[in-house]
């Protein structure tokens, strides 16, 4: 007699318990998968996370090597059958895989509820786990034995914690009579061109200094257009750039102004070839600083991509647009940790010339729990 049951544990050595305990040492793996799983799944140890199909009342026999050979009749699909046994190996070592990631949920969740509630503020602000359960280690091994803490004292010495992981590069510094040159690279639509007009609005108007913009984005009339508004509006001059020699003309034209801001055209991270052409044309700039602008709302893995493929720039700082576009802020932790890159400033909209302030990193920390305003 044919018999076929679906069990559900914790992992699969407690499953595979089920089945030997109720279909006894002869029964049949057919199916196994991991349980799909939410925050609560993650935090809570006791809750079913893999589900097993097993059976008993027929007969697998192999020969010539694992997965190969003749089966007995049965009432199952042969092909399906076929399918599962061939798979098994694999879907076994991603189960082995996950072992030690589920272990560590576990071990997250024996922690005192006030700590656990931390780090499920980091989960949700979309910091990655691993990094979640790094910090929240941390936190929970630097305070205990220290006494009793509130959720507000562990939450402030965490927002120190992450605070702690930026590098700041902090604002464009000039001198006057020393001209300073100041590129944007980065992805097509991340706010190059409006985080320029900030800077040079800010630069000119607040700080009095002479400045002067530069673009090389001429693969997009509208850009041109763009910038060419704002410059007339400030009252800056403004050069338009298409290969090495208008470069050294334009710096030359712009050789007395304090700061020279150079905007360039979006690459995308696939286009390896068109960041060379743009590398060799910033080598004639002799640029002092490299600016990538990234949208911080992206994806972490876009993010990180777009990183590595801009790094043989010889980038100086990030800038992280579009703050306010973002719902969750906690990839840009990772985002610094990966770079290995300062942070220069922040855009929190598209007013010119506000929506724009010096990077902090404890305000960063703060924008990451939802402990602060965006705009302030």
């Amino acid at each position: 007699m044919v018999d076929v049951r679906t069990f559900r544990a914790r992992n699969m050595e407690e499953a595979l318990a089920q089945v030997r305990r109720e279909l006894g040492p002869d029964a049949v793996i057919f199916h196994s998968r991991e349980l799909k799983r939410n925050l609560l799944h993650r935090l809570v140890p006791y809750r079913p996370r893999v589900e097993v199909t097993a059976g008993t009342g027929m007969t697998v026999r192999t020969t010539n090597g694992p997965f190969r050979g003749k089966q007995e009749p049965s009432s199952f699909d042969q092909a399906i059958m076929a399918e599962h046994l061939q798979g098994q190996l694999h879907r076994l070592s991603g189960m082995l895989e996950q072992v030690v990631h589920r272990s560590r949920h576990q071990h997250v969740a024996q922690l005192p509820d006030h700590v656990l509630s931390l780090y499920a503020e980091l989960v949700e602000t979309e910091v990655p786990e691993d990094l979640a359960r790094e910090l929240i280690y941390k936190l929970h091994d630097e305070w205990t034995g220290a006494g009793p803490a509130s959720i507000p004292q562990l939450r402030a010495h965490l927002i120190e914690m992450i605070a702690a992981e930026f590098q700041i590069k902090g604002a464009i510094q000039t001198v006057p009579g020393q001209r300073k040159i100041i590129t944007m690279v980065g992805p097509t639509g991340v706010g190059k061109t409006t985080t320029i007009a900030k800077l040079a609005a800010n630069f000119r108007l607040r700080e009095k200094q002479r400045v002067g913009l530069i673009t090389v984005d001429t693969y997009r009339v509208a850009a041109v257009e763009h910038l060419r508004a704002y410059a007339e509006i400030i009252d800056l001059p403004m050069k338009v750039v298409m290969n090495a020699r208008d470069m050294k003309w334009a710096l030359s034209e712009l050789s007395d102004m304090d700061l020279v801001l150079i905007d360039t055209a979006g690459r995308s991270p696939r286009e390896e070839l068109k960041i060379q052409e743009l590398k060799t044309l910033l080598q004639e700039a002799h640029t002092d600083e490299i600016n990538l602008v990234l949208c911080a709302s992206a994806s972490l893995k876009s993010l990180t991509v777009t990183a590595e493929k801009f790094a043989g720039l010889g980038l100086s700082s990030l800038l992280l647009t579009k703050l306010d576009e973002t719902a969750g802020m906690g990839n840009l932790l990772a985002l610094a940790r990966a770079t290995q890159l300062p942070l220069s400033y922040l855009t929190t909209g598209q007013n010119v010339p506000d929506d724009i302030e010096i990077a902090d990193p404890g305000r960063l920390s703060r924008l990451i729990l939802g402990q602060e305003p965006l705009r302030v």
